[in-house]
């Protein structure tokens, strides 16, 4: 005999005497992660722990606080590491597509950056200044007239040898000419000369290359000393221009004296300067040159693109990218337009996440980060060879052939965190061998923790926290006990509390808005109730339309009397945010044959695997108990009528067993009774899901189609620490209009059912005389004699 349960066994209530206080507001905010000791124990050897590959990939469900948790821990931990180094990124003037990258103490970079902007600023006027003083004219003059005296003897002598071979030396418009002269020491004019007699002509000409010949030679320290006024005056430029920055520059190179690659950079910057002087000296030599060139900024070469700069932190950055595309992870180099033209350098390099969590954590939502295609191969191969490079996206993806910017990579130090659910963990670990190795630490965010006294407290600190932090009114011990109350039946156990803090914070923030429209000072149970009420009551719809499909007998349930081959089944529907239980008719016909027990839902295909599975349970179950002494011969069909969105799930295979036992044995069977929960080969009943949500959808109907007083659920004995049914529910259980009825066997089911003993079974593999078992197994030896007869 089954012994029905008690209302208290079906709700495992929350004593208010359980809290030592009138309400949260006496309590103290809780400042640690309650019900997670595993995960925090895998989190806090992850992010301690050296070496190559040992990231932390975080699982768990959504609103347990794994994001929160994470962020605190890694904040706590950050604080007592040192503050990595600034980032910059500068000209690299041997190859202007390969910015420098250099790394200095936190606050340095900016320091830097201002010097170098101010110095940037400060020597054009410095030059200007020198190269217009009356100093630097002076001494350029005095050289000017040293190389003027030299020229003017080469020019003499030229003269002196061309006058006495008749001939004068004239500028052209493509050089000096030798002009013949007359006796008279005038130049002759072509036409002149053309009038000449021939001979005397040849003999001009025969004349006039003999002596360019000899010219050339004289000509030739004319070129040495064009070469050599160059060069004095290039080497003066370079002493003038470099006595002109000295006093900008040494106080830069002396702030960082200590630093070998800003002192190689600042070396660069002033032999470019040197060799530049003269785009300084040049006004018109900053305005762009040739149509569709981009103008010149001498100065701009000069500026420091600060990237990372970490002089306002106090101890290691923590970055959380929600956002984990190529560009916004590892950074980019932007372009700008100018005239007309897209143009990049140095100064456009932008960081990424992973340049400002360099040298601390920097923890990403992996589901997001596989939105991006190029992420995960970039991070692995960021990781693996501890080097961060910046890459422009169109470039890695192969779209563009131009040049483009490739920046010095920088070393990459820092704790990668993956945020993730066990299904994307599982893929990885399976299909990517990289990820093994990159990613050895796993710390899993569970969603239940046990219901003892000290999680209990933590939960009402928690919520002291949450109104503290928000604003909220604090609840009253009878809200607490409310909320304690629903965090079990989130957890489906009794003996569980939810950790999906997210969801309680939810109602919390709900039940607040009644009791502020309310006016009352505490939130009280009363309100923890209204907002569950109201909540359901926005989603429900579609459960309403089903109860009302069932009320106005469309489709069909009977929840009085007896049927032989027909029972209730209970199935949860959900419909995204809201979850409900739906019964269901289910029946079983029989006849001779030898297919067996069919499925009608598989043949229609819409019956799932596990459906199709328990299925063939049954057929295992007839067999071991049926079938020893004679071959099981029957063909029988099973079932949901009236479903056509598809059945999957075992839940309902003991229900189809009993509704098979009733056709088989012709025993009716109670339709007041629904029924839940899957069976096993041996006539075990076994825990199913949804166990509250069933029980209170079928609840629902017997309340619109009239309660007995008879009515109830089967449900697996192994569900019992399952059940936190609402309080309606519970109320009808205490006064006798609505029963729950633990099942532990197929037998115990369906003595529950028909009022008929299951029957034990003898020595000889009969049962006892008028049992379930010996109707049933008399009905298949019938059947297995027909089958005989038409088939010997």
């Amino acid at each position: 005999m089954v012994e029905e349960l008690s209302y208290e066994q079906v709700r495992r209530a929350c004593p208010e005497v359980t809290f030592e206080c009138d309400s949260s507001a006496e309590l103290s905010p809780l400042d640690e992660i309650v019900g997670q000791d595993r995960a925090m124990r895998a989190l806090n050897f992850g992010l301690r722990m050296g070496g190559k590959g040992f990231n932390v990939f975080v699982t768990g469900q959504p609103g347990t606080g794994r994001r929160t948790t994470i962020l605190e821990s890694l904040k706590e931990l950050a604080a007592t590491r040192p503050v990595p180094p600034d980032l910059v990124y500068v000209q690299n003037f041997q190859d202007n597509s390969r910015p420098n990258a250099l790394t200095l103490p936190a606050g340095m970079g900016r320091k830097l950056k201002d010097a170098m902007e101010k110095f940037a600023n400060s020597i054009q006027p410095a030059l200007r200044e020198a190269f217009e003083s009356q100093d630097y004219a002076k001494r350029r003059e005095a050289t000017m007239q040293k190389i003027n005296r030299e020229r003017d003897e080469i020019v003499h002598s030229i003269n002196t040898m061309a006058q006495a071979a008749g001939f004068i030396v004239q500028p052209s418009q493509i050089g000096l000419a030798l002009t013949p002269v007359n006796e008279e020491g005038k130049p002759l004019t072509d036409q002149e000369i053309a009038q000449l007699p021939p001979a005397l002509q040849k003999k001009i000409q025969q004349d006039r290359e003999a002596l360019n010949s000899k010219i050339g030679d004289a000509f030739r320290p004319m070129q040495e000393l064009v070469r050599k006024v160059d060069s004095e005056l290039q080497a003066m430029n370079r002493q003038v221009a470099a006595y002109a920055i000295a006093p900008y520059l040494e106080g830069i190179k002396s702030m960082f004296k200590p630093n070998d690659e800003v002192q190689s950079y600042l070396k660069d910057v002033e032999n470019d300067i040197l060799e530049n002087v003269l785009l300084f000296m040049v006004a018109a030599q900053k305005e762009a040159g040739a149509p569709g060139q981009v103008p010149v900024d001498p100065i701009r070469d000069y500026h420091v693109n600060l990237v990372v700069d970490n002089s306002n932190l106090k101890g290691a950055p923590t970055v959380l990218e929600n956002n984990p595309t190529y560009p916004r992870l590892f950074g980019a180099t932007e372009k700008e337009a100018r005239f007309g033209t897209l143009v990049t350098d140095y100064t456009l390099v932008r960081p990424g996440a992973a340049h400002r969590a360099n040298g601390g954590f920097l923890v990403i939502p992996v589901e997001r980060m596989f939105q991006d295609p190029l992420v995960w191969e970039g991070l692995k191969q960021t990781i693996s060879n501890g080097a961060l490079e910046t890459e422009d996206f169109a470039s890695r993806m192969g779209y563009i052939i131009t040049k483009t910017l490739r920046p010095e990579p920088v070393v990459f130090d820092a704790k990668i965190v993956l945020l993730g659910n066990p299904q994307t963990y599982g893929i990885l670990y399976n299909m990517d061998p990289d990820f093994r190795e990159l990613f050895k630490v796993k710390a899993d965010f569970d969603t239940v923790m046990p219901r003892e006294d000290k999680n209990v407290e933590r939960y009402a600190r928690f919520i002291c926290g949450l109104c503290n932090k928000e604003g909220l009114l604090h609840l009253d011990s009878s809200a607490l006990a409310a909320i304690v109350e629903y965090s079990s039946r989130m957890a489906d156990d009794q003996e569980k509390l939810s950790t999906q803090f997210s969801l309680i914070a939810d109602i919390i923030r709900e039940a607040n808005f009644y009791t502020v429209e309310e006016g009352a000072k505490f939130i009280g149970r009363k309100h923890i109730n209204k907002q569950l009420e109201e909540k359901t009551y926005r989603s429900n719809l579609i459960q309403q339309k089903i109860e009302e499909l069932i009320a106005e007998g469309t489709v069909l349930l009977d929840i009085a009397g007896k049927k032989v081959g027909q029972a209730n089944g209970l199935a949860v529907l959900s419909t995204g945010d809201f979850a409900f239980g739906r019964p269901s008719r289910i029946t079983a016909s029989v006849g001779v044959g030898r297919e067996g027990v069919i499925d009608i839902e598989r043949m229609a295909q819409m019956g799932g695997p596990t459906h199709t599975k328990g299925i063939g349970i049954l057929t295992g179950f007839l067999n071991e108990r049926y079938a020893t002494n004679a071959p099981l011969s029957l063909s029988a069909r099973l079932v949901f009528e009236q479903s056509y969105s598809g059945v999957d799930g075992d839940s309902a295979s003991s229900t189809e067993l009993y509704a098979l036992l009733s056709e088989l044995s012709g025993l009716p069977i109670r339709q007041d009774l629904a029924i839940t929960g899957s069976v096993n080969q041996k006539g075990e009943v076994q825990a199913i899901g949804g166990v509250n949500e069933k029980v209170e959808g079928y609840f629902e109907v017997c309340k619109r189609l009239g309660i007995t007083g008879t009515q109830g659920c089967m449900v697996p004995a192994s569900n019992v620490k399952n059940l936190m049914l609402k309080d309606e529910v519970v109320e009808a259980i205490k006064a006798g209009k609505f029963h729950i009825y633990p099942i532990g066997t197929i037998d115990q089911g369906i003595e529950m059912l028909t009022g008929v003993k299951a029957g034990k079974r003898r020595k000889d593999g009969t049962y006892d005389k008028g049992s379930v078992n010996d109707l049933v197994q008399k009905r298949l030896e019938d059947m297995a004699g027909k089958v005989k007869e038409f088939h010997p």
